[in-house]
């Protein structure tokens, strides 16, 4: 692990994917890589000294959610939970399947390779809340304050993917960031400190343009962020190293009572994991 950030006893990583070599695709499926399975991400989460994972249904997979599902029991229903994809169609009887099987929120997924419209998403949002669900969002920042009040129609608790993953970086002043800001101010949202390298425009080592975002976040809403590493990072050449991936949330939270309440606190609250007490596992 790296040196200087004590990685808890609990950490969870809230945001992976993972998939089976000859899965069925769904047609024109963005990517779906067929060596990135359970064995190499529990390899990774080990030697980062992670313990828990919420694995997230991959769009190459639509609504079938069995490689997840499979996925989830691999790593063990006790420290892995699931987001899956379904649609407004879907029936009680798979949202009670799915839950049973440790899957808590619903993807939506508003970029290239999501099938799920804008216009079923409210439907949806409705469905999985009586199944205890959040909904776990992605789109292009800037959109947000055109769907704040969509947004907020939804019940429940809501998680924004990838610091908010505005697709040409803004400032922590720009009217979109602040519109994150104060979805978040509503108690219910959470936002997930992932992926910098997907938009950063000025890249390695610290990406400055998103990390600031990510820095002002922990600085308004500690209580409100979840970390994510986004393994296996697919469409992106080279792949970043996870170990730094993780060592930015240093920089994002100096404060290790900060990493804690990130890394093991607020998952708990959002997944439904059960308390660790213990002291910190040192890196």
């Amino acid at each position: 692990m790296t040196r200087d950030l004590v990685v808890p006893l609990g950490a969870c990583d809230t945001h992976v994917h993972v998939y089976r070599k000859g899965a069925k695709t769904i047609p024109n499926a963005i990517a779906a890589p067929e060596e990135d399975d359970v064995a190499r991400y529990r390899a990774m989460r080990d030697d980062l000294g992670l313990t828990r994972a919420v694995i997230v249904q991959p769009t190459a997979y639509g609504t079938d959610n069995s490689v997840t599902a499979d996925g989830i029991r691999a790593l063990g229903r006790r420290e892995t939970r699931g987001v899956a994809v379904v649609d407004d169609k879907v029936s009680d009887t798979t949202l009670q399947s799915l839950t049973d099987a440790g899957f808590c929120g619903a993807r939506f997924q508003m970029l290239a390779g999501g099938i799920i419209p804008w216009d079923q998403l409210d439907r949806i949002a409705e469905r999985v809340h009586g199944f205890d669900w959040h909904v776990q969002l992605q789109l292009d920042g800037h959109n947000l304050p055109d769907r704040e009040s969509q947004i907020l129609s939804w019940p429940g608790q809501i998680v924004i993917d990838h610091i908010g993953k505005f697709l040409d970086p803004v400032g922590p002043d720009h009217p979109a960031f602040r519109c994150l800001l104060r979805l978040v101010d509503t108690g219910r949202v959470w936002v997930k400190l992932s992926a910098p390298y997907e938009v950063s425009r000025v890249g390695e080592p610290g990406y400055n343009d998103v990390s600031a975002l990510a820095c002002a976040l922990v600085a308004h809403a500690p209580d409100r962020m979840l970390w994510a590493s986004n393994w296996p990072h697919i469409m992106t050449t080279p792949r970043p190293d996870d170990r730094k991936m993780l060592q930015l949330l240093k920089k994002w939270a100096p404060d290790a009572a900060l990493q804690r309440r990130i890394l093991c606190e607020n998952p708990q609250k959002v997944y439904g994991f059960e308390p660790v007490v213990a002291d910190a596992a040192p890196a």
